[in-house]
């Protein structure tokens, strides 16, 4: 049964014909010019209860996807007991971030960072200085997960290796090379799974 926060949860989403009127696609995209401004834009947005953007196809939740490396390696984690999402439960991860919440100010336009900061505040202690960005844009409408789901991919670029998990639903973590991601694609969740098909180019480390 879920909770009675769960439930009162309104998280920001987007229309799905929003997405099919820019254009579609399945998997990864790097055309950033093409979708950001449209997607980030405030008039596209509104707030549903969290129950219901996670059963309507018709809406997409706004996920920041922070994917942390240091040189040929990358931030892995393997989602525990404590996940509010239960459909993730037990697989690895590479992506960093969380729901946008009706409690959060001011995340778009300029201060769009401010909002990925305290997704990745809240689930990792990250104790080296480091360099962001967004990459790339994540749609998996394969499974009942990604058809509610949109991800913007950001990478931070760490200085050192240094990350400690803060909150009790990210486990076993690490970092793992490219090569040692790549072997073992098939633990890991479908936007993980995306990204590592498109880890060398996503982080750009030999740049």
């Amino acid at each position: 049964m879920q909770d009675e926060k769960f439930l009162e949860e309104h998280v920001l989403v987007f229309p799905t014909c929003l997405l099919e009127h820019i254009g579609a696609f399945q998997g990864f995209s790097f055309e950033l010019d093409k979708y950001l401004t449209i997607i980030l834009d405030p008039k596209n947005h509104t707030f549903i209860t969290r129950k219901e953007a996670e059963n309507n196809p018709d809406y997409k939740q706004l996920i920041p996807y922070a994917l942390l490396h240091h040189k040929d390696s990358v931030f892995v984690y393997r989602r525990g007991k404590l996940l509010t999402e239960k459909r993730l439960l037990g697989n690895y991860s590479i992506g960093i971030g969380g729901h946008i919440g009706i409690t959060d100010p001011g995340l778009f336009g300029t201060t769009y960072e401010d909002g990925l900061k305290r997704e990745i505040n809240e689930e990792v202690i990250i104790e080296s200085p480091y360099t962001q960005r967004i990459v790339a844009l994540l749609n998996d409408d394969s499974n009942d997960v990604g058809r509610v789901h949109f991800g913007i991919v950001h990478v931070l670029t760490l200085e050192k290796p240094l990350v400690k998990p803060k909150e009790k639903s990210i486990n076993e973590t690490k970092f793992l090379s490219t090569e040692e991601l790549q072997s073992k694609i098939d633990t890991f969740e479908n936007w993980s799974k995306i990204c590592i098909q498109h880890i060398d180019r996503i982080i750009d480390y030999k740049e």
